[in-house]
């Protein structure tokens, strides 16, 4: 398994300059009409989120040296900076995102910057597989002393042994997902692998038309000072 995962951080590391330079392209291309700007725009989005993908690649190696400190973190807050650098790109693909919030512990044992690619890849995922002029929904509350953040998409129900796989708790390498190609495996493997540093549990139900991918961390204790 270490090989296969070796073999893709090399993957990513080689794609990191090509997309580095497509983002620059794209910021030096002015366009001269609305079609321009919006293939433009487009590049952009594309390499900047491929970018944000590879960087999280290779932090998966780095997650052995304990670099990424634990630290009561405020969930809510983090929801909100995901959601405010996606919402146009809901936007543009013609796509409403929602939001609720309900959960009372504030605060989460985790690592910001981990759990910010936790939520980001769970919207990219709910961003792509939902239907246009569907919604995607994003949902924070209490679950049994945890903090449970849900993310759900109207699209392709996800295939039962991919299901099962995730029921485990964590995904051991990136899953091909039938009816959902492009980066859904590759961000469900990010996003397990983050979570299991974090000590948090990463889920999915199946609903019949679409699904919840779901992240379950620790509350703070620190939250009883405040």
């Amino acid at each position: 398994m270490d090989l296969e995962v070796d073999g893709v951080l090399v993957a990513a590391h080689e794609l990191k300059a090509p997309l580095a330079v497509m983002r620059q392209l794209a910021l030096a291309f002015e366009g001269a009409g609305s079609e321009d700007e919006h293939i433009r725009s487009e590049m952009l989005n594309v390499s900047e989120r491929a970018i944000r993908q590879v960087n999280d690649l290779t932090k998966i190696r780095r997650l052995e040296d304990g670099l990424f400190e634990m630290e009561p973190v405020a969930v809510r807050e983090v929801c909100d900076a995901v959601t405010q650098e996606l919402r146009r790109l809901f936007e543009c693909q013609n796509r409403e995102l929602e939001v609720n919030y309900s959960n009372r512990a504030r605060l989460v044992t985790a690592n910001r910057d981990l759990l910010y690619s936790v939520v980001y890849n769970f919207l990219i995922n709910a961003m792509h597989y939902a239907k246009s002029g569907s919604r995607a929904e994003l949902a924070v509350q209490d679950s049994k002393g945890k903090v449970k953040v849900t993310v759900r998409d109207y699209g392709p129900s996800l295939p039962i042994d991919v299901w099962r796989e995730i029921k485990k708790g964590w995904v051991e390498k990136p899953l091909s997902v039938a009816m959902r190609s492009g980066s859904s495996g590759l961000g469900l493997f990010i996003a397990s692998k983050f979570s299991r540093y974090m000590n948090a549990k990463v889920g999915a139900v199946r609903h019949r038309d679409g699904t919840s991918f779901y992240v379950e961390l620790l509350a703070s204790q620190q939250a009883r000072l405040f």
